[in-house]
């Protein structure tokens, strides 16, 4: 699903008006059904109902609701703020007047001081100030009304947007002068601020609501943002059976450069990720003093090991691999260091790295010009920052990772709740499967079997990163349902094939 930005869902309504013989009034009363249809179906005639309306067309939609619950028999308190400093809009206008022809509307137009109603627990608030078409941030006395809503104990439902949220990039916004809504109502998109961590006090739930957008609009309208869904997954996915005369080489043949002493562990979970998302034969370089962890917990894998007993100091390929993954609770050793410098400078096929790889690349930042191109990077929100510097929001890492990957054209997994895959072209997929129960130690290495071992099957590096993550919080999402709030994330590398035969 395409996630547009706000100029571009205006575009799609501009073509949906033109394309479909409709008025901007028309739209507005779409939206104003739509948002009248799930207050509706969620509070009773009898809850108290207050709404803020602003001067553009979002207070349009907001007095066209109020019209419509009146006419449903529900009693809402609106407010309408028309200041000297703004003037309404001319859809705005048009809904004043309607909502005047409608008996039983307590309405205020507040045109200079505004006494502001008393708000309880019990209360619904409608936030219908500003939507999406704000461009800077509030100021003056809208400051003072969102504050006082926010630090309200009533139930605050906001249309389109929380008010003073942008839709894309809210860098310098005070968090103070922002709706925090329990309940978002959005017109048919998702807007990318929706899934940065640092906005999610300010949407609440979420709600989409179709506005019966043209189709050919939607499709002709371009963007550099991606919700991947499952439908998406599926279609990407080998929709077929393996050829039955294939060998475990023809499935892809894995090189895995992890483990070091007592943290083994994130070697056999990446190994039991490759084996369990597909791989034909899995190879482990580790620490001699692995080999028993190693054999005994994932024997189905061949070890390879180090000349050093506890911590990696080479990174020789006997073999031609698929794909070659460093990282997992490998160590960030001098002697580890130097084998991934090593390695780096001469190995000149996409890799994929994750964890300590990162972290020995931290070390030593010249070595970011050494990494293959095309190649992908897994970092978390640490590990991320260790590389590029210290960055305090979702949004800012986002916007550093879509420089990095151009820069060096390679693709950046920045894992979190919506985990986002950064590609090449500065592209952005964003996942929407998994849970927080996979907030837990091992989980990232799971991830990095998975997506070698789809590598190793035959996908494009690219494909293989946006789809190893959908099936990867898929197998959460399993796992969750099996295990209930405690996941491990051997549970997580355990339901990886019942999570793509499901895909499928």
């Amino acid at each position: 699903m395409k996630i547009f930005t706000t100029d571009g869902i205006r575009r799609i309504s501009e073509r949906t008006i033109e394309n479909d013989n409709l008025s901007s009034l028309d739209i507005m009363e779409r939206a104003a059904s739509a948002v009248t249809y799930e207050i509706m179906s969620r509070w009773r005639t009898t809850k108290r109902i207050v709404m803020f309306a602003g001067p553009g067309d979002n207070g349009g939609d907001t007095l066209a609701v109020a019209r419509m619950l009146a006419e449903q028999g529900y009693h809402p308190e609106v407010y309408l703020f028309n200041i000297r400093s703004s003037h309404l809009s001319r859809n705005c206008s048009e809904q004043r007047n309607r909502l005047l022809e409608v008996p039983d509307v307590e309405f205020i137009e507040v045109t200079d001081t505004f006494n502001p109603p008393e708000l309880t627990s019990s209360d619904v608030v409608i936030d219908g100030l500003f939507g999406s078409g704000l461009l800077s941030p509030l100021r003056g006395g809208y400051t003072a009304l969102v504050q006082y809503i926010n630090n309200s104990d009533a139930y605050v439902v906001s249309i389109d947007v929380p008010s003073g949220l942008f839709g894309e990039w809210n860098m310098g916004s005070d968090h103070r002068n922002i709706i925090r809504a329990d309940l978002t109502l959005t017109y048919q998109f998702k807007r990318l601020s929706y899934f940065f961590a640092e906005n999610a006090e300010f949407v609440g739930q979420c709600q989409v609501l179709d506005m019966e957008m043209n189709a050919e609009s939607v499709a002709a309208t371009g963007t550099d943002f991606y919700l991947i869904e499952r439908d998406d997954v599926h279609a990407m996915l080998h929709e077929r059976e393996r050829d039955p005369f294939s060998n475990k080489y023809d499935v892809g043949a894995i090189m895995l450069v992890a483990g070091s002493y007592g943290m083994m562990g994130a070697a056999v979970l990446a190994a039991r990720g490759a084996m369990r998302s597909g791989a034909g034969l899995v190879t482990i370089h580790a620490p001699r003093r692995g080999y028993e962890v190693l054999q005994t917990a994932i024997p189905e894998a061949i070890f390879q090991p180090d000349r050093n007993e506890v911590y990696t100091t080479e990174i020789a390929l006997n073999h031609v691999y698929s794909v070659v993954a460093l990282g997992p609770g490998m160590g960030t050793s001098d002697e580890t260091l130097d084998a991934v410098d090593s390695f780096l400078k001469s190995y000149r096929i996409p890799c994929l790295l994750d964890a300590d790889a990162l972290n020995c690349i931290a070390k030593r930042p010249m070595l970011l010009r050494s990494i293959p191109r095309n190649s992908i990077l897994t970092p978390h929100a640490i590990e991320f920052d260790r590389l590029f510097g210290s960055h305090t929001t979702d949004e800012e890492r986002l916007k550093k990772a879509i420089d990095v990957a151009r820069l060096h054209e390679i693709t950046i997994v920045l894992k979190g709740h919506h985990t986002m895959t950064v590609m090449r072209d500065g592209k952005v997929y964003i996942n929407s499967s998994g849970n927080s129960s996979m907030a837990t130690a091992g989980s990232g290495d799971v991830l990095t079997g998975t997506i070698a071992s789809l590598i190793g099957q035959g996908y494009p590096a690219d494909y293989a990163a946006v789809m190893g993550v959908y099936i990867h919080g898929h197998a959460g999402d399993l796992a969750a349902q099996q295990h209930g709030y405690g996941v491990m994330a051997s549970d997580i590398a355990d339901n990886l094939g019942r999570a793509i035969r499901d895909l499928m």
